[in-house]
């Protein structure tokens, strides 16, 4: 039987041509949704099972990937959070055993939140049916075709993120 998404995706097919420029952007919308459906899907069941928020998720994804140690400070404005929603999420993320906070520095002010290592671990584990999704997928594309892939995310995440930041 056909999920929704599938339903959905096929009407849509149905209703727009090939090859033009209107179907072309309505086709990638509608891939770009059902992509971001999917991964939200994961999301807020690893965060249903581990007794965490899908923001709390969002975070850990945060530190993970963040370039530098990160910030209370950096990760709320990452989020686009206030101070107090962050505190009780990293409170929240911290009692669940994700995430340690940590002063590293001479100035004590300063602290930096880390992924406990067995939690890091225990969502790898829950998260590599997406891994090896990604891998599969990966595999149907030579590398220039990836780079492609590579640069249209990129600078879709950058237009987001000014989005974001516009004043509404």
């Amino acid at each position: 039987m056909a999920t929704a998404n599938q339903r959905g995706q096929h009407a849509h097919e149905r209703r727009t041509g090939p090859g033009t420029e209107a179907s072309d952007l309505h086709v990638l919308a509608a891939q770009l949704r059902r992509m971001n459906g999917e991964i939200n899907r994961l999301v807020h069941g690893f965060a249903g099972s581990h007794g965490l928020h899908a923001t709390d998720v969002q975070a850990l994804a945060a530190i993970l990937d963040a370039r530098e140690p990160m910030t209370p400070g950096r990760l709320r404005e990452h989020l686009g959070l206030t101070s107090g929603a962050v505190t009780a999420c990293v409170d929240r993320l911290e009692r669940a055993g994700h995430v340690r906070r940590v002063r590293e520095s001479t100035d004590r002010r300063v602290v930096h939140l880390r992924y406990v290592p067995e939690a890091k671990e225990a969502a790898r584990q829950y998260f590599l049916p997406l891994a090896e999704a990604a891998a599969a997928t990966r595999s149907r594309f030579d590398d220039d075709e990836l780079a492609v892939v590579v640069r249209f995310l990129t600078a879709m995440n950058e237009d987001l993120r000014l989005v974001r930041s516009d004043e509404r």
